[in-house]
This record gives C-alpha cells, sequence and structure tokens, in this order.
C-alpha cells in the first residue's frame, strides 16, 4: 500500500510554455537543460515531487519577472525515470494536486516556488455531476464521430473514470487542444463548474467541425481554400 504523499510549501518548478498539467495525468518529459538536469538529481534523491506551471504569455513583455509561471499549476511525481548516455533523462510526472504559485523563491540553480496546495469544492450534488460526465462522454463521441481528433483508446479509458472530477480533469488534459481554455479548466475549483465549461468548449469546438466540414464539402483538405 502506498504512503500517503505530503507536498511541502516549498518546491522546484518547470515552466512550460503551452502546457497546463492537471492532477492525475501522466506527463512524459525529456530533461536535456542543466538547470533542469541539475533539478531533477535533486528530486530525485528527495520526494520525488516538482512542479509543472504554464508559461503566462499575458505577461511576457509586461514584466521583467524571467518565464512568469501562471498562478495556478499542478505538483507531480515522478513514477518512473530513465536517464541516457548523454546526460538527459526521460521521464513520467503523475499529477498529485493543483497548487497555487504565492512567490519564486529562487532561480538558481533552478527555480524553487513557494506554494499553496488548492482543494477542488464539488460545486453540486454526485448525480448532478454524473449527468454531466455522462453528457461530456456523449460529447467526446459527436466529437470524434464528426472528425474531431479523439483517440479511440482514450475514449475507450475515459469511459472507465467515474469519478466526476477526475475524469474532467483527464479529458481536459488529454483532449483540450486550447491552451488558454485548458489553463481555465484548470484554475476552476468548482467541479461542477468546471463539467459545464468543458462541456459549453467541446459543443463549440464540434460546431466548428461541422461549418467547416460542410462548407469544404468533398474537397480534400490541402485544397479546402478552392472552395
Amino acid at each position: 500500500m502506498e504512503m500517503e504523499i505530503v507536498v511541502p510549501d516549498e518546491v522546484p518548478v518547470m515552466t512550460l510554455p503551452n502546457l497546463a498539467f492537471f492532477p492525475q495525468a501522466l506527463l512524459p518529459l525529456h530533461i536535456f537543460e542543466p538547470r533542469y538536469r541539475h533539478m531533477l538529481r535533486d528530486v530525485l534523491a528527495s520526494n520525488r515531487l516538482f512542479a509543472v506551471a504554464g508559461l503566462d504569455v499575458q505577461k511576457l513583455g509586461m514584466t521583467e519577472a524571467f518565464e512568469p509561471p501562471c498562478r495556478v499549476a499542478s505538483v507531480g511525481i515522478i513514477r518512473a525515470c530513465q536517464k541516457n548516455e548523454n546526460g538527459t533523462s526521460n521521464l513520467l510526472l503523475q499529477g498529485l494536486c493543483r497548487v497555487e504559485a504565492v512567490s519564486i523563491v529562487s532561480e538558481e540553480p533552478y527555480r524553487r516556488m513557494q506554494i499553496r496546495t488548492l482543494a477542488s469544492a464539488p460545486g453540486g450534488t454526485p448525480a448532478d455531476n454524473l449527468k454531466l460526465r455522462s453528457e461530456l462522454i456523449r460529447l467526446i463521441g459527436l466529437k470524434r464521430k464528426y472528425g474531431g481528433v479523439v483517440p479511440v483508446e482514450m475514449t475507450d479509458f475515459l469511459r472507465s473514470v467515474e469519478d466526476p472530477e477526475t475524469f474532467v480533469d483527464l479529458a481536459a488534459f488529454t483532449l483540450c487542444e486550447d491552451g488558454a481554455m485548458k489553463q481555465k479548466l484548470l484554475e476552476t475549483l468548482d467541479v461542477h463548474k468546471r463539467l459545464e465549461l468543458f462541456g459549453t468548449h467541446l459543443r463549440t469546438e464540434i460546431d466548428a467541425i461541422r461549418l467547416r466540414t460542410k462548407l469544404q464539402g468533398n474537397l480534400p483538405d490541402d485544397q479546402i481554400s478552392h472552395n
């Protein structure tokens, strides 16, 4: 039986562009920068924990801060790690919990951040949230039916995830292609609202796919501009 993992108030952090990391999600990472190699050595020798934060593009150019992180990130634990002959490493990080970035403690030899763990609230009754989960399954199926990028294996796996919060987090991490929406879903602590928000986003995507298909007609993708 695995012991309970205690998340400390201060953790190393990777700040990456175009990425929102969710609890329970599995994130493969290739570690090659010297600062992150140093970080990896340290965390493997301790608790195997570090955070992954998205790069806040809205703050780029508006602040002197180096690689400004998004306010909400996730802490993960290294589940597997393989070091390569050239000094780089490949690892698999599993998300544990949402955290709020309180302050950046240091930048050298790698970024460390003071954090505060964030807990989700159901926001609705168990029955209501399960109903929204079922609606998301239907919408994901529709997106795939109309040509959206939805791997069959992932659809089958998501059907087996009964907990609405875990379901929406894994679905958003895997299937949401809009970076800003992904981050918004990460920051939404009300599970009911998170389910509704992702459902609205999926409906918009489905409508866009159907309209594109209608306008394209029988033309292949590389000739759609000729329509």
